[in-house]
């Protein structure tokens, strides 16, 4: 794989614990404790996507091994490996019975979406736990702690980390690779970013990326164009027509967005939601009417979901915030 092609958010993922965003709580009490000690037990660490789990998990690594890091961790994906015993009893048992390379009283396992496991193939891991605490740690990273079974979780120090991640510190983050790699992006761009990740700095990452692959300025347009959708600000802008323009005029675009650039019907109804309730939108709904207007958007989107036609949702739920508006203006 080329320079060019390498996926960013492994590019600039942290390598040290002290690099790392956010997370202060987790971050003290495995450097301050854990570490300086040397004993280190199985740790499960909880917590949304792209907040920092395997950053923390592969940190530790080097912590632990430096430049030997690779050979004496494994690290697998639960979901990839679909979850069976075949994967705990083979990869993971046979690393398990191997002592380190380096002077280190163990090696490492790092099991992502361990929360996918199979109840069977978590038993097995439990008994593995067991069976090789003295050449083996696990850590097992997961969304949710529910989905590891009570005996696992008893062998493991729980971390949880807290979601989402700090704006300023993921639009820092972007702002810095975007820097490196030499992009030009726009405030709004980063703004679009933030608001389609909420928080999550893989997605954002990622995101930022694909949107830089176009090449020239990467802006609000741009960023939605890469991930497939349409600008909100531009579908803002023909909400504002139906409601308080041309009615007819913002069909014929909302139809164009729907046929001919293939934008997601839902889209445009989550986007209309956050007009109804925003305090700077144009449309200027007033509170008495809110909790009204909502429940119409709530009904057009189960409607969606039910399997209605998209574009005549659109349609009728537009027709009906206007008409909302209208009389409540009276």
């Amino acid at each position: 794989m080329s320079s060019e092609e390498v996926l960013w958010v492994e590019k600039y993922r942290p390598s040290r614990i002290d690099d790392i965003i956010d997370q202060d709580h987790v971050k003290a009490r495995v450097k301050g404790g854990m570490l300086v000690s040397g004993n280190i037990p199985h740790l499960l660490f909880f917590g949304p996507p792209g907040t920092g789990k395997t950053t923390m998990a592969l940190a530790i690594a080097r912590e632990l091994y430096g430049d030997a890091w690779r050979e004496n961790t494994l690290e697998l994906n639960a979901s990839d490996e679909r979850g069976g015993i075949a994967m705990i009893r083979e990869k993971v048992k046979e690393f398990a019975k191997t002592m380190p390379t380096v002077k280190a009283p163990f090696r490492l396992i790092i099991l992502d979406e361990a929360d996918n496991m199979t109840p069977d193939a978590q038993q097995a891991l439990r008994r593995i736990m067991e069976m090789y605490t003295a050449s083996v740690r696990f850590i097992l990273l997961a969304n949710y702690p529910s989905g590891i079974i009570e005996p696992i979780q008893s062998r493991c120090s729980l971390f949880r980390f807290s979601p989402p991640l700090p704006k300023d510190a993921v639009l820092g983050r972007l702002r810095e690779i975007a820097s490196r790699e030499g992009v030009k992006v726009t405030d709004e761009a980063l703004e679009a970013i933030w608001d389609i990740s909420q928080g999550d700095m893989r997605k954002a990452i990622n995101t930022l990326q694909a949107a830089a692959s176009f090449g020239g300025v990467v802006d609000e347009e741009v960023v939605y164009r890469a991930l497939g959708k349409v600008s909100p600000t531009r579908v803002r802008a023909i909400i504002t027509e139906a409601v308080i323009g041309d009615f007819s005029k913002a069909v014929k675009e909302v139809a164009s967005l729907i046929r001919n650039e293939g934008a997601d019907p839902l889209d445009i109804i989550k986007i209309i939601h956050r007009e109804v309730v925003s305090a700077t939108s144009q449309l200027k709904v007033p509170d008495e009417l809110k909790p009204k207007a909502v429940y119409i958007v709530s009904e057009h989107h189960y409607r969606l979901l039910r399997g209605s036609s998209g574009e005549l949702q659109v349609y009728g739920l537009l027709a009906r915030i206007r008409k909302l508006l209208h009389e409540g203006y009276k």
